[in-house]
């Protein structure tokens, strides 16, 4: 059993600590919102009234936050969750921010001698609930190693991706191959639509052809092929459009900053921003399809 706190218990981090609980682990938890601390109370965990009241003695203290901004904010300064953390405690931020933060506050706790990992995940609301998530870790071998059984009550692939950042890093570039990959599969099927070819015989060929892809057979983005794709339930999110705008800009930036040519992937954040401008933001963001068919 260990003492871990969570920080950020919404719509990812709520159930990822609850799975925590169900291992038999001690959770303290924050987050700004009543109602995601109710929830998470009902679910065993301790809440408390700040991130720091929750983190001051935790011996594992993971985060799930919106941005780098964020992350930035709790973990430094003076009243920051690295200042307040007792001595030996393990620092494994969840959250998907861009790489030259993570390697920022990483860089930091390295230097406070603070064990921190960069451990965003994919997967989803579902996978959280099931405790199926993916984690790619940035990190030093020693701190992976302790925080491995932590993460594997949370998910079921746990990848160390290498050094500070690059769990972060492979974060993006994974998920800028699926909003690509989405588009094509999106415009494959309106395109067969208009030509007359029905979609679930597209999806029978495609599905055992080479457009087979995870966009086609696990979130095929038609109501009827693949009948747990949020395309059979209107299009409520797994992953939300504006989710994966902020992944698909979070790459943009770091291609910028690399020097790296990312043309497909400008593309598919232009659309993706189209989309979320004109009403898409809370759909899941398979529902790009209509939007690319012009029906809202």
């Amino acid at each position: 059993m260990t003492a871990i706190a969570f920080i950020g218990l919404g719509n990812m981090g709520g159930p990822m600590a609850l799975n925590l609980v169900k291992a038999g682990h001690t959770v303290t938890g924050f987050d700004p919102s009543a109602s995601a601390l109710s929830l998470a109370k009902a679910g065993g965990v301790t809440p408390c009234a700040s991130a720091n009241d929750a983190a001051r003695a935790a011996d594992v203290i993971i985060t799930m936050l919106p941005a780098g901004a964020h992350v930035r904010s709790v973990y430094l300064g003076e009243q920051g969750l690295m200042a307040i953390a007792r001595s030996g405690a393990l620092f494994i931020d969840c959250s998907t921010i861009d790489v030259a933060s993570a390697r920022d506050v990483a860089g930091k706790a390295d230097a406070a001698g603070l064990m921190m990992l960069d451990a965003p995940v994919s997967g989803g609301v579902g996978g959280a609930s099931a405790g199926t998530l993916t984690f790619m870790v940035g990190g030093s071998d020693q701190a992976f190693a302790r925080a491995r059984p932590i993460l594997e009550a949370m998910g079921k692939n746990i990848i160390h991706a290498g050094g500070a950042g690059n769990g972060q890093a492979a974060k993006i570039c994974n998920n800028m191959m699926l909003g690509i990959q989405m588009i094509s599969v999106a415009e494959a099927f309106n395109l067969a639509e208009k030509l007359g070819l029905d979609a679930q015989t597209l999806f029978d060929i495609s599905s055992k052809a080479s457009g087979q892809c995870w966009s086609l057979t696990t979130y095929c983005p038609v109501p009827g092929p693949v009948p747990t794709s949020p395309a059979n339930r209107d299009y409520q999110p797994g992953f939300s459009a504006a989710m994966m705008l902020k992944d698909l800009k979070l790459a943009q930036e770091a291609a910028n900053a690399a020097g790296a040519t990312t043309p497909l992937g400008a593309q598919a954040a232009g659309l993706y921003g189209l989309f979320a401008a004109q009403g898409g933001s809370a759909q899941d963001f398979s529902g790009i399809i209509r939007f690319l068919a012009g029906k809202g």
